[in-house]
């Protein structure tokens, strides 16, 4: 696209929000930098909305690649990208949305020694992981980078949403994980796997409501618009219930 379309076609892309946000909190979305740490069912969902809603930068992580069952839930999967990096894929998407993104891929597992260097730079880390090892290692890492750490998690129909910063409890004290306070060595780490011994169910629309409500996070974050739901409070939701979604306290 021609560098003389730029700017009017992003102003045109998000014209419908702009009755909702002003135009100082539309720039502070431009200037904007998320990290989502996971490109599956929650992440594929928090991405778009990202992308549509016009923020300005995404560093994306993944290591996976698609495969056939995650059709029923990853917005970005289909049979005709079956094998490919979700990173890759979830990249080519998002251009195709808003090419003003600017984007950073990181095709591996975070880890306690690239975590700091993938997140750095960043004004809002998205949690879209699918273990609790690697939620613990960048949910330490964004606090001792100052970052916010915006966690969601699904189970068949149920989510969950909230969001730790420099004020709050951590991660680990809310959900009270043996790892608070130590090391991960192997032996802690062989504890938090305990915690997730299988493999849940899940149904589609739940990781996307989780994914669209954690973006919904990153914008009030980034605007200064709204109330976020800061920790310890925990947004719950059970789509199979008459009165799905609930504020509580931990």
């Amino acid at each position: 696209m021609p560098r003389r379309y730029e700017g009017l076609t992003y102003w045109e892309i998000i014209t419908r929000q702009m009755g909702f946000l002003k135009k100082d909190e539309q720039l502070k979305l431009k200037k904007g930098k998320v990290a989502v740490i996971g490109c599956g069912g929650i992440g594929g969902a928090a991405v778009e909305m990202l992308a549509r809603m016009g923020v300005g930068s995404l560093s994306l992580v993944d290591k996976d690649t698609f495969n056939i069952s995650n059709i029923n839930r990853q917005l970005m999967s289909d049979f005709h990208n079956i094998g490919k990096p979700k990173v890759a894929v979830t990249r080519e998407r998002i251009w195709k949305i808003n090419p003003f993104i600017e984007t950073k891929t990181f095709n591996c597992e975070i880890n306690e020694e690239n975590a700091g260097t993938i997140i750095e730079g960043n004004d809002v880390v998205i949690d879209a992981m699918d273990n609790i090892i690697s939620r613990v290692i960048v949910s330490r890492e964004c606090r001792r980078s100052k970052i916010p750490f915006i966690h969601g998690a699904v189970h068949a129909s149920m989510g969950q949403v909230t969001v730790f910063g420099d004020g709050t409890p951590s991660y680990e004290e809310v959900f009270k994980l043996p790892s608070k306070g130590l090391r991960l060595t192997s032996e802690v780490k062989e504890k938090l796997q305990r915690l997730e011994s299988e493999i849940p169910p899940v149904m589609g629309p739940a990781p996307n409501i989780v994914g669209c409500i954690e973006s919904f996070e990153a914008l009030k974050l980034l605007t200064g618009k709204g109330s976020v739901i800061w920790a310890p409070k925990l947004l719950t939701f059970d789509l199979l219930k008459d009165d799905p979604f609930k504020i509580v306290e931990l």
